[in-house]
């Protein structure tokens, strides 16, 4: 029993306590753990990177998912039958028939069909069973004479007469598959086919006692066979005559009626006809003798002649050419005793065998030997059926310990030294290696749950040259998302190596990394520009376009019109009032923009010198400042719980991809240390300083301007120029029907200047 209180061992990872599996004391109370701190619950059969018939051979209900118990059991299986139960939690190598425990009977079991297994293998004397040799039983059994199912093959017997018995009781009685698909006999064939053979030879010799008057030799058979095959109608012949001796108006009726002899003789007799068949078998006359010879019904011919060769001849001579009823009756009394032994047959099975054969099988006491080849066959029966038990350990002691470390706790996933058992291998694409590639059955399926992780993921149906398509889930977390596009190509490399070409299907857009969020304002704004940019640019060339194929086809038809003579065609004149409004529009967005830079020139510099950088610090805060907010909540929320749940895991917490852990799972490029790069690039544009120079001078030239007129021009006009002005406004009303009279006086006031100061003295 399990130990109670034991002192578990936990570590931090993904922001969960996850418990660690370091020895045969955390095995054996695995079963004591509160599943709740258990990292999963249930993982699908299919899709995982580890073997899916260790999977299959785990789920022990068969429904397709690995859950809690069945861990367990696993577990608890393989403890009973390890010297050692920490075996499973090394790394994976092949079953050592020294690791197994034979000091319990389940060990002894196991290890008494490995060194049956390694025998069949041809190889005695080693001491390991590895995994592939135990992926095809049947091949492996196929080496073997016996292999424990009590189906025994003809190969079995070494003798060739037993093998010969095998082979008629496998044509009477019909094969069987053994284990391993080849066609054999069971002992329930066996038993029916002996008891056939004794029961045919009885019967045959009392037949023999019966025939020995009957007819020559062993061919009494032959001689019933052509009898029966006569019998109804020669007794249909003498029947008829004996009609017509009772009346001869039915002798014209019994021969054959007029109607029918004439739709026969329109018949191609060449071939077999049933009218025919049905008409006697000679002429119908009271008192009317059989002529074997002469006469005859044409369809009956041939009947009738072995009749006479098997039975007429032996019984009543040769020379004899016709018979009466009365020596129809006396043959018919000679078959009876026959003909009641023939109906009592027993074990009709191997007739087709013949007696000779039959007491040929039976001299060769076929039910012994072949029966103690059978006894042999199921003697092995237990070893065989460990092989089986082998194969289970041998791969739970390889497959286990990896379950347990991505099952129990993802100590692989956040240990960083092997890929876990989800990731199915590196997908390479846009100057990137992504590792979290997890295979999917359906990408609009999968991305509804994977929603919820906060991941960027990139969905990929991968090919290769053989026809194989699979589909993998990217998780892109370092780096933009610039060019990461739907139809965008990579190589996927799998857990096997293999490479397959891999396309972007569907992107699941989430934040990426804080780098991408600060920049993604600008870069919006710089992408709506271009955008307008082009929409102008394409609607200015489609106008262009429209107006001169206007033109050409009004060309044409002047050059295609005959010339007519009227008044000279007057030119429209410039029109300077409507290219003065284009100007004007173009001068006011060019104020507008100036203003605005003048503006926060003139702000900026209307500040202290100490509080410049927090002014800029703030402007670019107030832009990328709530992508950034937004950003860094997300990636706070990423977590790997809703990727495998799409594929039908139960994750038990929530398993966080921190940024630390996300800057490792998505790799940029980068030049290996010490590699020597060259800087001048051939083929790299023009660069021109001198243009950056001078926009950089005209930038400086208008912000000392705007200091200048902020700092000294506009203060010395307001304390030098200024002048006030005051407006008063007098109305006085007029005389009755003349309009009021309106007075205004306006009176500038100049500041006074303060005398100068005296001269000191």
């Amino acid at each position: 029993m399990a130990k109670m209180g034991y002192a578990w061992r936990f570590f931090r990872a993904g922001g969960l306590d996850q418990v660690r599996l370091e020895n045969a004391d955390d095995l054996a109370n695995l079963r004591t753990l509160d599943q709740k701190l258990w990292v999963a619950l249930s993982l699908p059969v299919k899709g995982t990177e580890i073997d899916n018939r260790t999977l299959k051979i785990m789920d022990l209900d068969g429904d397709g998912r690995i859950r809690v118990p069945e861990v367990i059991a696993a577990v608890e299986w393989a403890a009973k039958r390890l010297k050692d139960p920490a075996e499973v939690l090394k790394p994976p190598a092949d079953l050592a028939l020294d690791a197994i425990d034979d000091s319990k009977p389940e060990g002894q079991a196991i290890l008494l069909s490995a060194r049956g297994l390694l025998n069949a293998l041809g190889r005695p004397k080693d001491n390991n069973v590895s995994v592939g040799e135990l992926l095809d039983h049947q091949k492996i059994l196929a080496k073997t004479a016996f292999n424990g199912d009590g189906v025994i093959i003809a190969d079995s017997a070494a003798d060739p007469a037993v093998h010969a018995a095998i082979a008629d009781i496998q044509r009477i009685q019909g094969p069987t598959e053994d284990r391993c698909g080849k066609p054999g006999i069971d002992k329930p064939r066996v038993e029916a086919f002996c008891n056939d053979l004794d029961a045919f030879a009885a019967w045959w010799a009392a037949g023999e006692q019966v025939a020995s008057g009957l007819t020559r030799g062993d061919r009494a058979p032959i001689a019933y066979a052509a009898f029966t095959a006569v019998r109804a109608k020669i007794d249909d012949f003498f029947v008829r005559c004996r009609m017509a001796a009772y009346d001869p108006r039915y002798q014209a009726f019994l021969g054959g009626g007029e109607a029918e002899l004439k739709a026969l003789g329109a018949s191609d007799l060449s071939k077999p006809d049933e009218r025919l068949t049905a008409l006697p078998l000679a002429q119908i006359a009271p008192g009317a003798v059989l002529d074997l010879h002469e006469g005859l019904n044409p369809a009956w011919r041939a009947r009738i002649a072995a009749f006479v060769a098997e039975v007429v001849e032996p019984l009543l001579g040769a020379t004899t050419r016709a018979i009466d009823e009365a020596q129809w009756q006396s043959i018919i009394a000679r078959f009876t005793a026959y003909d009641a032994w023939f109906a009592a047959k027993k074990g009709a099975a191997v007739e087709r065998l013949g007696i000779a054969r039959v007491r040929e099988l039976q001299a060769l006491d076929t039910r012994g030997k072949v029966m103690a080849l059978i006894m042999k066959d199921i003697a092995t029966g237990p070893e065989i059926a460990g092989f089986e038990a082998v194969e289970r350990l041998a791969r739970l002691r390889r497959d286990l310990g990896e379950l347990l470390r991505n099952f129990v706790n993802f100590s692989t996933f956040y240990g960083r030294k092997a890929l876990a058992c989800f990731q199915a291998g590196t997908l390479y694409l846009d100057s990137r290696s992504f590792e979290l590639c997890v295979r999917v059955d359906d990408p609009a399926v999968h991305s509804v749950m994977a929603l919820h992780s906060k991941i960027y993921l990139a969905y990929c149906k991968c090919t290769r040259i053989t026809g194989e398509v699979m589909f993998i889930a990217a998780a892109v977390t370092q780096g933009d998302s610039d060019y990461l596009t739907v139809g965008r190509n990579g190589i996927f490399y799998d857990r096997l190596g293999r490479d397959w070409d891999a396309t972007i299907v569907k992107i699941l857009d989430n934040p990426i990394s804080i780098r991408q969020a600060f920049w993604s304002p600008y870069k919006k704004v710089i992408r709506l520009v271009q955008e307008q940019i082009e929409k102008l640019a394409a609607a200015r060339e489609k106008s262009v376009h429209e107006a001169g194929a206007t033109k050409v086809a009004a060309a044409g038809q002047v050059i295609e019109a005959p010339p007519v003579a009227g008044p000279p065609v007057k030119k429209e004149p410039f029109d300077i009032a409507r290219f003065a409004g284009v100007f004007g529009v173009i001068g006011l967005a060019l104020a507008s923009i100036g203003g605005m830079i003048s503006g926060f020139v003139a702000a900026i510099l209307a500040l202290a010198w100490w509080k410049v950088p927090l002014a800029l610090v703030g402007l670019l805060l107030a832009i990328s400042g709530p992508s950034v907010i937004i950003a860094w909540l997300k990636l706070r929320q990423r977590t790997l719980g809703p990727i495998l749940e799409g594929n039908g895991w139960a994750v038990n917490g929530r398993v966080a991809v921190t940024i630390p852990l996300a800057t490792a799972l998505t790799a940029m490029k980068q030049l290996p240390f010490g590699a020597l790069r060259a800087v001048k690039d051939p083929f790299a544009e023009e660069k021109r300083p001198g243009r950056w120079i001078a926009i950089g001078v005209i930038l400086a030239l208008l912000g000392a301007g705007a200091a200048t007129y902020w700092y000294v021009i506009r203060p010395w006009w307001a304390k030098h120029h200024d002048h006030g002005t005051t407006t008063e406004v007098t109305v006085t009303p007029g005389a009755e029907g003349q309009p009021a009279e309106v007075k205004v006086e306006t009176t500038t006031t100049t500041p006074a200047v303060e005398p100068a100061a005296p001269p000191k003295p």
